[in-house]
């Protein structure tokens, strides 16, 4: 980690940006650039040009996720696009190149200029950490749009993964009558314990009526056929990852508010993500990974 002493953290929302000033404040020097509608610390350095910001650097950080539309840098608070290869052609084979939620072309992009990309959104540490935030925006969401509280609520929550686990932690204590719909008699078994109702996912079309449903599994489970057997006033909040498990034009058609709440921690909580992306780095960078 020693021989790291200036990062440029290139395009990214309000967790970038957040990112940015954490490092800063870590005694690291920081150059940014795709930051024109933000405020930013002034310790840190803003630059017009990318590719002067990543030539002048020891680790280029690039955002969560990396791009949009597969040939510019995902950089919502830029005037100017951010072309992909104009960040990729400013850099070495020497220096540290992280992102977040990398595709196949942009992997093959670094590769074939002999640039090693790592992902950050793979690491076990930023996943369990990222949990909390999302779960408490999913409940956030749920308290925004449902007529009734949580407390005496009917939740069902499908799969009991991290981020599963953590919400339905949140939802017991508050008061909500909370069901698990998992595959595994384990995760089954855990989430009873915990004070949950459970069942089988494979029983999901007889699930019943419930006021809020989160849906967790990045797995086609709510397909039309499911859909038209839910109550009409239930709130479907989707926090799977790309593709989703909702059929989003059925539930349209059958006017079931649905909502996919992609990257909540960068919504709801962007400076802790923004914290948990900065420790996710330096533990990369540590491990030589």
């Amino acid at each position: 980690m020693s021989s790291i002493e200036t990062f440029a953290v290139i395009g990214g929302d309000l967790r970038s940006a957040y990112l940015a000033g954490l490092l800063a404040a870590d005694g690291y020097k920081v150059i940014t650039s795709g930051f024109d509608g933000t405020d930013l610390p002034p310790c840190v350095t803003g630059c017009t040009n990318p590719a002067q910001a990543v030539s002048l650097a020891d680790c280029v950080v690039l955002p969560l996720p990396v791009t949009t539309d597969g040939s510019t840098v995902n950089a919502p608070f830029s005037r100017m696009r951010i072309p992909l290869d104009q960040v990729l052609n400013g850099m070495t084979p020497g220096q540290v190149l992280v992102g977040g939620q990398i595709s196949d072309t942009v992997r093959r992009e670094a590769e074939c200029r002999g640039l090693a990309i790592s992902d950050y959104l793979q690491r076990e540490e930023l996943a369990v950490m990222n949990a909390v935030p999302t779960a408490e925006g999913a409940v956030q969401l749920a308290m925004e749009e449902l007529p009734v509280t949580i407390h005496g609520a009917q939740c069902l929550v499908t799969g009991f993964g991290r981020v599963a686990k953590t919400l339905s932690r949140i939802l017991v204590p508050l008061g909500a009558h909370v069901t698990v719909a998992a595959r595994k008699c384990a995760d089954l078994a855990w989430a009873e314990s915990e004070g949950c109702r459970t069942m089988e996912i494979s029983r999901l079309a007889q699930a019943g009526d419930y006021d809020v449903i989160f849906n967790t599994v990045p797995v086609m489970l709510f397909d039309r056929d499911i859909l038209k057997n839910m109550d009409k006033n239930t709130l479907l909040i989707d926090l799977a990852s790309r593709p989703g498990g909702v059929d989003f034009n059925a539930a349209a058609e059958l006017q079931i508010k649905t909502i996919w709440a992609l990257s909540l921690p960068g919504r709801v909580a962007p400076k802790t993500a923004g914290k948990i992306i900065k420790e996710t780095i330096l533990n990369m960078i540590k491990e030589g990974t």
